[in-house]
């Protein structure tokens, strides 16, 4: 009996990785899959090169990265138009997720030798006679395993922000979409004269298994908290550092002081853009009582205009297999008193899913303790700010959120236990390369973009130099009582309570 393959299902034969739309079925492309062997050969010849890129220095990566950001803007469209071939992506949000992926490659070449060239640091009183000096040396190779539903900005997240600070890296694309992941590869390759400096291994999640025990200096991991959990186990074999972003389930909180209009748009973009399959997606709303029924009509207007197609502003599901846990999610809301006000069972139309809006959801039920990752929403009425804010940090995730009001809104952002949050608006924090991305707790850890992000991929290089001899030696056993004295006098003058 042949098997039979929902389309956007990767499927290997006789070797090859193929791709496929997840719409229609249509091939992308067939890649070659890369076993242990060939994930060795590619870390051979990415050691070869690394001493090459390293050795341009700040200036001379800058400049690539720089050509590199130039193509990707002058190509845009081709590399949309494949956003949408591959992953069913509509084009209009495939062109923003580029537009951010280039901000953030402008940003980390500009900015890598600031944050990561030698630089003086102070010395203290007791150590006066050394000289402190700090710089972050590259770790040689990177790995950077991406996901599929952000194929461009996240894996650029990491993979730009590593070349920056002077490593090679490997990237191992997301089967879903490997296309884009060899596109990418492709153009930086051409620019650099056909050195390793970027390399792309293809294939399933042995593919990524072999990368991370292939001797990388530090894997970049984005995906689930499971896979993340796999991760981290394979590198901990090496003691291998990992950087893991590990989605989230973020709430938005809408404070009776909100500009409800303004709530309600950027809630139904945060919610369904890329039909939900966002790691810092607005899955979760929290609004104060007063304003709930006035936020859910503004949220409900909205939404049920949003078109639903292979070209429509909600694309079809991407991961065939995630379309059963959106159902599961949504019956199980229903079951459990929740109720629909737009969409529900009949929106899963593999492979697309209908914007489903649900109020009255039970905390405990699937569609509110776990990452759905698909166009649902639960709304749920909250006594006040106190509330809301409880109930956002009752899961074990912490990735991201959004906080609309006035008078309270900076102070309940600080409250979120997240490592982002966007007052009056959504998301907003992946598209600004100048702060740090990334979660706590099953989130995961580690940041990418900013000077944190840049910082991810150096090892902090402490030296001191000696540039006097010692008044008080205490780092030698040629000092005597007398000078253990005046240090012990020293101390308690610089230190005693004042």
């Amino acid at each position: 009996m042949t098997a039979v393959h929902l389309p956007g299902t990767p499927v290997v034969e006789r070797g090859e990785l193929i791709s496929t739309n997840p719409a229609g079925g249509q091939e992308v492309g067939r890649f070659p899959v890369a076993g242990p062997a060939e994930v060795g050969q590619a870390l051979t010849r990415a050691h070869a090169t690394a001493d090459w890129w390293a050795a341009l220095g700040h200036a001379g990566r800058r400049q690539y990265l720089l050509k590199w950001r130039s193509l990707l803007a002058t190509r845009i469209d081709e590399l949309a138009g494949l956003c949408h071939a591959e992953g069913g992506k509509p084009v209009a949000d495939a062109t923003i997720e580029i537009v951010s992926a280039i901000e953030h490659v402008d940003w980390a070449a500009r900015n890598a030798r600031r944050v990561l060239g030698p630089r003086r640091v102070r010395s203290r009183m007791l150590v006066a006679e050394f000289s402190a000096h700090l710089e972050y040396q590259p770790y040689g190779v990177v790995g950077v395993i991406g996901p599929w539903n952000y194929p461009v900005l996240t894996p650029l997240g990491s993979m730009a922000y590593a070349l920056a600070a002077g490593n090679v890296v490997v990237f191992k694309p997301s089967e879903y979409t490997p296309a884009i992941g060899q596109w990418l590869v492709d153009t930086f390759t051409e620019l650099v004269g056909g050195r390793p400096v970027l390399q792309v291994v293809h294939g399933l999640g042995d593919t990524g298994a072999a990368l991370c025990l292939a001797g990388v200096g530090k894997i970049a991991f984005t995906g689930s908290p499971v896979t993340a959990r796999k991760v981290m186990a394979e590198c901990a074999q090496t003691l291998t550092p990992v950087l893991l972003e590990a989605g989230g389930k973020d709430a938005m909180i809408v404070d009776s002081d909100a500009d409800l209009d303004a709530a309600a748009e950027s809630c139904v973009w945060g919610a369904f853009t890329n039909a939900g399959q966002t790691c810092i997606g607005i899955e979760r709303v929290y609004a104060v009582a007063e304003v709930h029924d006035a936020f859910v009509t503004k949220v409900v207007e909205r939404a049920q205009r949003l078109s639903v197609g292979a070209d429509g502003e909600i694309g079809p599901i991407t991961m065939p297999s995630q379309v059963e846990v959106i159902r599961r999610h949504i019956d199980d809301a229903l079951a459990r008193g929740g109720k629909a006000l737009l969409g529900g069972p009949e929106a899963v139309q593999p492979p697309f899913v209908s914007p489903t809006v649900l109020v009255d959801v039970p905390e405990d039920s699937d569609a509110v303790r776990h990452e759905t990752f698909g166009p649902t929403l639960v709304i749920n009425k909250v006594r006040d700010v106190d509330e809301a804010v409880e109930r956002a940090n009752a899961l074990p995730y912490g990735l991201g959120g959004s906080v609309f009001g006035r008078r309270r809104a900076m102070a309940t952002a600080r409250r979120l236990r997240s490592g982002m949050t966007a007052v009056n608006s959504t998301l907003s924090f992946a598209g600004m390369s100048t702060l740090p991305f990334g979660g706590v707790g099953e989130s995961g850890f580690g940041r990418v973009h900013g000077d944190d992000g840049l910082r991810e991929f150096g090892r902090a290089k402490a030296i001191t130099r000696r540039r006097a001899p010692s008044p008080m030696p205490a780092m030698t056993f040629e000092r005597t009582p007398a000078q253990v004295a005046r240090i012990v006098r020293a101390v308690k003058l610089l230190y005693r309570g004042r």
